[in-house]
C-alpha cells in the first residue's frame, strides 16, 4: 500500500510593515494572537493541512515590508507558489501601496504567481473607540477592496480578524486552492466570420464591377469562374490569419 504524499506549497505573505501578516500567520498555525508587536525580518512557518482532500504540507513564507529589507526582502520569492498580499483595512497608506510598490514588485521578480489579495484587521473597521482616538481615518471598505482585486487581477479578496480569528482560515484555504485548482486563464474569443462572407463579398464585388463596365467595356464581365477564385482568395484572406501557428 502506498504511502501518503502531502504535495508541498510555498506561500509568501507580503505587505506593508505592521499590517498584520505575522499575527495572521501565528493565528493560524497556532490558534494564538499575539499581543506585542515584533517588526519582522524574515520567518518561516509551516502547516499540514487538508483541502478538498487533498495532504497539503504547507509552507509560510513571512516577510518584512518596511523598506530597509527592500533588496533582501525578494530572495524569499524563489519557486512561490502562491502570494497572500495583505493590507490594512484601517490604512489607506498601505491600500494604496498594494498598486503602487507591492503588485509592481512581485510581477518583477515573480511573474505569473497568483495573488491572494487580503484586508486585514477587519474588527477595527467598525471599532467606534478605535475610530474615534483617529479622527479623519477613513477605513476601506469591502467595494474598494474588491476594486482593487479585480484592478491587479487577484484570484480572490478576502477580509479578515486576526484578533477574533474571522475568516484567518479562509484566507489560506483560498491560496492553497488557488495552487491545486487554478482558475481557467480567459482568453479573449475572436469572431470567426460567418460562412456567407465567403459567398457574398465575392458577389457583390462581381455585382459593383459589372454595373460600372457593362455598358462601355462589356469584354470585361467577370465570369463565374472570376468569381470562384475570388471566392478562394477571400477565404484565404479571412480563414488563415484566424488561426495561430503551432509553434
Amino acid at each position: 500500500m502506498a504511502a501518503n504524499t502531502s504535495r508541498f506549497i510555498k506561500c509568501v505573505t507580503v505587505g506593508d510593515g505592521a499590517v498584520g501578516k505575522t499575527c495572521m500567520l501565528i493565528c493560524y498555525t497556532s490558534n494564538k494572537f499575539p499581543t506585542d508587536y515584533i517588526p519582522t525580518v524574515f520567518d518561516n512557518f509551516s502547516a499540514n493541512v487538508v483541502v478538498e482532500g487533498t495532504s497539503i504540507n504547507l509552507g509560510l513564507w513571512d516577510t518584512a515590508g518596511q523598506e530597509d529589507y527592500n533588496r533582501l526582502r525578494p530572495l524569499s520569492y524563489r519557486n512561490a507558489d502562491v502570494f497572500v498580499l495583505a493590507f490594512s483595512l484601517v490604512s489607506g497608506a498601505s491600500y494604496e501601496n498594494v498598486l503602487k510598490k507591492w503588485i509592481p514588485e512581485l510581477q518583477h521578480f515573480a511573474p505569473g504567481v497568483p495573488v491572494v489579495l487580503v484586508g486585514t484587521k477587519l474588527d477595527l473597521r467598525q471599532n467606534k473607540h478605535y475610530l474615534a482616538e483617529r479622527p479623519g481615518l477613513v477605513p476601506v471598505t469591502s467595494e474598494q477592496g474588491e476594486e482593487l482585486r479585480k484592478l491587479i487581477g487577484a484570484a480572490c479578496y478576502i477580509e479578515c480578524s486576526s484578533k477574533t480569528q474571522q475568516n484567518v482560515k479562509s484566507v489560506f484555504d483560498a491560496a492553497i486552492k488557488v495552487v491545486i485548482k487554478p482558475p481557467p486563464k480567459q482568453q479573449e474569443k475572436k469572431k470567426k466570420p460567418h460562412p456567407w462572407c465567403l459567398l457574398l463579398v465575392p458577389l457583390f464585388y462581381i455585382i459593383f464591377y459589372n454595373f460600372v463596365f457593362l455598358v462601355g467595356f462589356p469584354y470585361q464581365i467577370l465570369s463565374f469562374s472570376d468569381y470562384l477564385s475570388m471566392v478562394h482568395f477571400v477565404a484565404i484572406l479571412i480563414i488563415v490569419p484566424s488561426h495561430k501557428s503551432c509553434y
